[in-house]
């Protein structure tokens, strides 16, 4: 196997590691409200990453105007990863949720244009509408208990997108291992900041994981966050962007795969033709940015 197709292997893993991550937010696995997930979630992903960095020798040399925005980064990932986990929960469908953050690209084509002050791509922006039929699709095709979890998907998928471009202008700044130990450590700091407030105001919110959540939890910070970041850190320094992308997008899939038979979430034919509809827009973008690139 020769180090590109070794490469593609490993970030197809990442990848299905990735798509796990909703289906270990769902009830019937960890037991834990949305926030209490996400702390032990990033709590355990910001230890193994320390190590991993070297004890973070190395953030001594970031200058302290990066410092302070990878920190604002890193409360937006948690945020997003709150309205994620908060979004199987409300919907109880890991297949919704995993759909909505399919939208993310939507989000992207309007709002990196605005950041990054650069012209509106025409065509990235259609293949944005086309997402909203299928979204409709699949709105109209779940029942109504599920919408508010599907407008808290969107948040997320919204959310995603802001960190992701605020990452992109920033990531040469840094290390990429020691910008995200900033992050998760600095969403860990925030949450704990919260928490008790939330639970004093809500005594019914649960921490403390119990019975098979310990496992649960392990699995989803050092397999589906910092393994499965490793790995694709590694693969992405062999494949070409058109590659990663294509690959990337397979998240939704693989996640609703896992969903239809590890969780048996079997929802209705129109759902799956709008899933269709907002998957086909996500894998059309790289395509075209491929041939472009050719011409």
């Amino acid at each position: 196997m020769n180090p590109t197709q070794k490469a593609y292997l490993q970030l197809h893993i990442a990848v299905l590691f990735f798509g796990f991550t909703a289906i270990l937010g769902n009830d019937k696995l960890i037991s834990l409200p949305a926030i209490s997930t996400v702390w032990w979630r990033v709590f355990f992903t910001s230890i193994s990453l320390f190590f991993l960095i070297g004890f973070g020798k190395a953030l001594r040399d970031i200058p302290k105007r990066y410092l302070w925005q990878y920190m604002v980064i890193g409360v937006i990932v948690a945020l997003h990863w709150i309205c994620f986990f908060g979004s199987v929960k409300l919907s109880g469908s890991s297949s919704v949720t995993l759909v909505c953050m399919a939208t993310g690209a939507f989000f992207t084509s309007i709002i990196e244009p605005l950041v990054l002050k650069t012209k509106f791509q025409t065509k990235e922006l259609l293949l944005g509408v086309l997402v909203i039929p299928g979204m409709a699709l699949v709105v109209g095709n779940v029942s109504s208990d599920m919408w508010l979890g599907i407008v808290v998907g969107l948040l997320s998928a919204f959310l995603a997108a802001i960190f992701a471009i605020w990452n992109k202008t920033l990531i040469d700044k840094a290390d990429p291992m020691d910008i995200t130990f900033l992050e998760m450590s600095s969403g860990w700091l925030f949450i704990s900041l919260i928490l008790p407030f939330i639970i004093q105001f809500d005594d019914s919110v649960a921490f403390m994981p119990v019975g098979w959540d310990w496992v649960y939890l392990l699995i989803l910070a050092l397999g589906c966050t910092t393994f499965a970041y490793v790995l694709s850190l590694r693969a992405l320094k062999y494949l070409s962007a058109f590659t990663s992308n294509l690959t990337i997008n397979l998240e939704p899939v693989y996640g609703i795969i896992i969903a239809y038979f590890f969780l048996d979430e079997k929802l209705s034919t129109g759902f799956y033709w709008g899933v269709v509809i907002i998957l086909g827009a996500v894998f059309l973008n790289p395509i075209l940015n491929s041939k472009k690139e050719k011409t």
